[in-house]
């Protein structure tokens, strides 16, 4: 089920919040979980029994590392679940990979299995494992009822895509949290805001994307055209259902995390890797960087950590190629502004935020290409080697189509909306008392409109 659709919108989601609100405190919990398990259940009914299977192993792993702490019983059930876990996610997204390059490798002809990917299986296999590393460590303690893990880990808002919500950060709102109508004033805006995003913004870009991809008129403008558009799609694609997913935890009365700070204001590639999917990186940085030793070991030793994560990173994405060079690619330039590089992007604005938005616009690329000889055609197109014009007829007409949302989006992108926004706000207040309310519902019904048109694309991030 997407939350843009009409079923989420007008059906799931009232009658959750309905039921969720009616119920005592002691039952919300348990209301949110059933109504986390049917979200998943909609589209992909049988894999709801890996998910409890996967919560199981978590709630047994947890009162197991708790009753041995400091014991050896302890280790061989973190290790032992996290066996489990990542046993389980490599099953379903890697399998296939590993199969099909041994068979090139070896001229072997085992066949593929063609498991379907459980959607969001990256993320709760994450969380629950995040939950055990947490217990082990003694940063939380175990979670005594199975409910209130459960809907940790199931919680619908967060559960596709992220961000990824540790336990440690919601384990005191799992079990007493404030609802109030001011801060579910504030999701219902939130969430409206990432959903108008998605809708007018990234499925706009993403069907200049469809265009691309379908054209037999190519042309270096319209190849940075495409590589432009998607880097922008995939920003409001995803930075817009982790607004969606924030806003409905604050309706519910959860805080999570922030997932994106305006990345494409970034001066350097580190820079960029601390506002884009914050969550992710986070956890990447607490649970494999930092134990792997950090930067407090030798130079070699640190440029290898960084190196293992950035593989890491990328394979997380996806079990393609493309995936891997993506996450080595920024691996490099992390390392080279580390040794000599982010000294030189200090001194200027303007090349250094040129810098890092042509890096990003070439990594999208990667990262969206079927495979890495799609993304070679689109790269050498771009920098005018595949023999193509520089322009065509079908790429003018593209841009004149899409100009406007082009710039739109670029806007979009930087914190101008929001300081003016913010300004006005704090020059008419009155005016916007009642304006806020009535621009958002002007949005719903502009979104309910394009939905029940039926011109809609599914999130980009549900297929890593």
């Amino acid at each position: 089920m997407l939350f843009s659709s009409i079923t989420f919108l007008y059906w799931f989601l009232p009658c959750t919040l309905l039921l969720y609100f009616l119920v005592p405190k002691c039952l919300k919990n348990t209301v949110l979980l059933l109504a986390s398990l049917l979200f998943y259940a909609w589209g992909e009914p049988k894999y709801v029994v890996l998910m409890v299977l996967t919560i199981l192993c978590g709630y047994g792993a947890g009162l197991l590392i708790e009753k041995f702490r400091g014991k050896l019983g302890a280790k061989l059930a973190l290790w032992g679940s996290a066996a489990v876990f990542l046993g389980a996610l490599g099953y379903f997204k890697y399998a296939d990979f590993f199969i099909t390059n041994v068979n090139a490798a070896t001229g072997l002809s085992i066949p593929l299995l063609q498991l379907a990917l459980p959607i969001g299986i990256s993320f709760y296999t994450f969380q629950i494992l995040s939950y055990t590393v947490d217990v082990y460590r003694g940063n939380v303690g175990a979670q005594k009822n199975p409910i209130t893990l459960a809907a940790y880990v199931a919680l619908f808002p967060q559960l596709i895509a992220g961000p990824i919500v540790r336990y440690s950060d919601v384990a005191e709102q799992l079990g007493s949290r404030t609802h109030s109508i001011s801060k579910a004033a504030l999701g219902i805006r939130r969430f409206l805001l990432g959903l108008s995003k998605k809708i007018f913004i990234a499925n706009i870009l993403g069907e200049l994307c469809a265009e691309f991809q379908g054209t037999q008129d190519s042309s270096v403008l319209f190849c940075w055209m495409y590589a432009l558009a998607y880097s922008l799609q995939i920003y409001f694609d995803f930075s817009g259902y982790s607004d969606m997913a924030i806003g409905l935890g604050k309706i519910l009365g959860f805080d999570f995390m922030e997932n994106f700070n305006y990345p494409y204001i970034s001066r350097s590639v580190t820079e960029f890797w601390r506002r884009w999917h914050m969550s992710l990186g986070s956890w990447f940085r607490d649970y494999v960087y930092i134990p792997l030793g950090g930067n407090r070991v030798s130079k070699g030793r640190w440029f290898f950590n960084i190196l293992v994560v950035w593989l890491l990173t990328g394979f997380w994405h996806g079990a393609a190629w493309n995936f891997i060079i993506w996450g080595l690619y920024f691996a490099v330039f992390l390392v080279a502004e580390k040794l000599f590089l982010l000294q030189y992007l200090q001194k200027t604005k303007v090349l250094s935020h040129l810098y890092v938005l042509l890096l990003a616009v070439i990594s999208f690329v990667i990262f969206g290409a079927p495979d890495m000889g799609s993304a070679w055609t689109t790269l050498r197109g771009m920098a005018g080697l595949g023999g193509l014009p520089l322009y065509s007829a079908e790429a003018l007409y593209q841009l004149q189509s899409f100009g406007l949302i082009f710039v739109l989006a670029c806007i979009g992108a930087t914190p101008l909306p929001k300081m003016a926004v913010t300004h006005l706000r704090q020059k008419a207040e009155p005016v916007f008392v009642v304006l806020e309310p009535l621009v958002l519902a002007v949005l719903l019904l502009a979104v309910t409109a394009y939905l029940v048109n039926g011109s809609f694309n599914p999130f980009l991030y549900f297929r890593f």
